[in-house]
C-alpha cells in the first residue's frame, strides 16, 4: 500500500516551522524552521508597554518557505501523496481586516501601522478594557466569562480589539472584521479569506472569544455595545458556528498547490492553537496534564464531558468542548512567562557584556550561561532559607488572570549570586505550575499524569526534575522535537480523512517519550515550605 503523508505547520512567537510526516509510522521525511525576520528585528513591538505586534508578510513569507524547505529533501512520491496540511498558531493572536479578509497592514496605507497588524498573544496593551469587559459581564445578565475561568483576559480577543479601536480611528473605520491567526492563515491556503464564510476555530473562539453555544454563539449585540458603542454591527460580520480541528477547512488553492508542488487536492483543516494541537501530538488521555514548556506554558487537559462539564473551573484560561479532541472538554491554564523570564535574565547578564566587550563575546555568552547556570544550580542544596521568586515578569495568565502584577525576588543577601538568583527563578515558574495544578484539585478536576513537550521540556533536565520536586509528582518529556507541528500532522490526517479520529492518528503516528523525571524525596518537604513562602510573597505583592 502506498504510503500517504500530511504536513504540520507550527507558527510559534519567534518562528514558523513545517513538518511532513508519514500518517502509517509516524515518520519524519522532512522538516524546515523559519525565523520571522521582522520580528527578530524587533520591529513594531514596544516592550515597556507591552506592546508586541507582527506583519503578516512575516507569516506569509514563512508559510511559503517553511513548507517549500521541508519538502526540498523528499521524493516525487512523498510529494505527490501529501494528503492534508493542518495549522496550529499563538493564539489569541486577532488581526483587523478589510471585507476580502485581507488584513489591514498588507494595504498600502496601514503597511507600517503596527493596528493593522496581527496583535501578538503576549500583548498586554489592552489591560483596562479586559477589566472593563470583566465588570460588565459580571453584572449582567447572562457572565459570558462563565466559561473562561471568570475572569477575561488582556491576552484575549476582545480585550484587544476593543483597544485597537479606541485608539486608533483609521483601523475602526476600515476595519470590516477581525480574524485568529490560525483561521486566517489556514482560510489563506485555501483561497477563501472571506470572514463571513472561513470557518472559525472552535478552539480559538471558546477559550479566548467567549464563544459558547449557550449563548448561541458570541456574546449579545446588546452586551458588546453596552461596552463600546464603536463595537456596534461587529457581531454579525464575525462568526457564529464554530469547527473543530477533525474537520476541513477546505481544499488547497491552485495558487498554494503550483507555489508549494503539491497535489491540487490536498485538504487544509481547521486550524487551532499551539498548545492544543501540541497537546494532541504529545498523545493526550482524560486527565492527562500536558505542559507546552516554551516562552510562555500552556496547560492542557482533557475529560469527559459527561464526568465534569457540569463543573465551572475558575481561575483558568476556559472549558470548550472539542477544543483539543473532539468529543471532550478542552480546558487550558498556563503562565505568561516561563522561557521568558530564564530569557530575561540572560539579557539582564548579556546586555552590559554586549555594550562594553561587544556582539562576538555576547553571542558565546549567551549560547553558554543558561547551561552552566542550569548545571552550577543543579549542584546546589535545597533549603528554607533560600531566596523565594515570583514568576509575574509578564503578569499572570493562571490562576486567576492579572497582567498587572509584577515579578519580584526576596530573601537575597551578600552572598546570593547569579546562580542563586537563577534557581530561584526556576523554582518560582514550577511554584506557579504548582499553584495550576492545586487549582484544577480543588476545583474537582483530578490530574493522573504530567507530560512536557516544547523547547524547555527537551532542552532542560534542571528545570524538569526541578518541576517533579515541587510538584511532587512524576513527569514525562515528550520524543518529538516539534510536538505542536506533530499534532498539526495528526490533525490533518483525521481532516483528510485518512484516521477516522484523533486517538487513532496519536496511535498511528505518536512518537512516545524520552524521559521521565521522578520527584527527590528529600527535596519534596522543603519545597513545600519554598511554596508557602511564594504563595505569602504572591498575597503581599497582589495587595500592594
Amino acid at each position: 500500500m502506498q504510503s500517504k503523508y500530511v504536513i504540520g505547520v507550527d507558527y510559534g512567537t519567534d518562528s514558523v516551522r513545517a513538518l511532513v510526516v508519514n500518517t502509517q509510522t509516524g515518520e519524519t521525511v522532512g522538516t524546515n524552521v523559519f525565523e520571522y525576520p521582522r520580528w527578530k528585528k524587533g520591529l513594531y513591538c514596544e516592550p515597556a508597554i507591552s506592546q508586541f505586534r507582527q506583519h503578516p508578510l512575516d507569516y506569509l513569507e514563512g508559510l511559503e518557505q517553511s513548507i517549500q524547505g521541508a519538502l526540498a529533501g523528499v521524493s516525487e512520491e512523498v510529494r505527490q501523496n501529501i494528503k492534508g496540511i493542518s495549522v496550529d498558531t499563538t493564539g489569541s493572536t486577532p488581526v483587523a481586516v478589510d471585507e476580502d479578509g485581507t488584513p489591514l497592514a498588507l494595504l498600502p496605507d496601514f503597511a507600517e501601522n503596527p493596528n493593522g497588524m496581527f496583535i501578538l498573544w503576549k500583548d498586554h496593551t489592552g489591560n483596562a478594557e479586559a477589566e472593563e469587559i470583566n465588570q460588565l459581564a459580571h453584572h449582567w445578565g447572562v457572565d459570558y466569562t462563565k466559561y473562561v475561568g471568570g475572569i477575561y483576559s488582556s491576552e484575549w480577543y476582545w480585550a484587544k480589539i476593543l483597544r485597537t479601536i479606541r485608539v486608533d480611528s483609521q483601523v475602526r473605520t476600515h476595519a470590516f472584521s477581525w480574524v485568529e491567526h490560525c483561521d486566517w492563515i489556514s482560510a489563506v491556503l485555501t483561497g477563501n479569506t472571506n470572514p463571513l464564510t472561513l470557518k472559525r476555530s472552535r478552539c480559538a473562539a471558546g477559550h479566548k472569544a467567549m464563544w459558547n453555544e449557550e449563548f448561541h454563539g458570541l456574546p449579545s449585540e446588546e452586551f458588546l455595545t453596552k461596552l463600546d458603542p464603536n463595537l456596534a454591527g461587529l457581531r454579525q460580520r464575525l462568526f457564529k458556528d464554530t469547527y473543530t480541528s477533525d474537520e476541513a477547512m477546505g481544499t488547497i488553492s491552485l495558487e498554494w498547490s503550483q507555489k508549494l508542488g503539491i497535489p491540487s487536492d490536498v485538504v487544509i483543516g481547521v486550524g487551532a492553537f499551539d498548545a492544543h494541537m501540541g497537546a494532541v501530538g504529545a498523545e493526550i488521555e482524560p486527565y492527562t496534564f500536558v505542559r507546552v514548556m516554551g516562552t510562555s506554558t500552556c496547560d492542557m487537559l482533557i475529560a469527559p464531558n459527561h464526568e465534569i462539564g457540569h463543573l465551572l473551573i475558575r481561575g483558568i484560561c476556559g472549558q470548550v468542548d472539542g477544543s483539543i479532541i473532539p468529543g471532550m472538554l478542552g480546558m487550558e491554564a498556563g503562565q505568561s512567562a516561563f522561557g521568558d523570564l530564564y530569557a530575561w535574565f540572560q539579557q539582564v547578564i548579556v546586555g552590559p557584556v554586549r555594550e562594553i566587550l561587544g556582539e562576538d563575546a555576547a553571542k558565546e555568552l549567551s549560547q553558554k550561561l543558561i547551561p552552566y547556570l542550569s548545571e552550577q544550580a543543579a549542584k546546589l542544596p535545597v533549603t528554607g532559607n533560600d531566596p523565594v521568586a515570583l514568576d509575574w515578569i509578564n503578569g499572570r495568565r493562571t490562576p486567576d488572570a492579572n497582567h498587572t502584577l509584577k515579578a519580584t525576588i526576596s530573601g537575597m543577601n551578600l552572598s546570593t549570586d547569579a546562580v542563586k538568583i537563577f534557581k530561584a527563578l526556576v523554582e518560582a515558574t514550577a511554584f506557579g505550575s504548582r499553584a495550576i495544578v492545586e487549582r484544577f484539585f480543588q476545583e474537582g478536576v483530578s490530574i493522573k499524569k504530567v507530560i512536557g513537550i516544547g523547547g524547555v521540556a527537551k532542552k532542560s533536565p534542571f528545570v524538569m526534575q526541578t518541576l517533579a520536586d515541587v510538584l511532587n509528582m512524576p513527569i514525562k518529556a515528550a520524543s518529538a522535537d516539534q510536538a505542536c507541528a506533530l499534532g498539526a500532522a495528526m490533525c490533518a490526517s483525521v481532516a483528510a480523512g485518512i484516521h477516522p479520529v484523533m486517538k487513532a492518528a496519536q496511535e498511528a503516528m505518536g512518537s512516545g517519550f524520552d524521559a521521565e523525571y521522578h520527584p527527590n524525596v528529600d527535596k519534596v518537604a522543603v519545597y513545600q515550605t519554598l511554596y508557602q513562602k511564594y504563595v505569602a510573597l504572591g498575597e503581599f505583592i497582589a495587595t500592594t
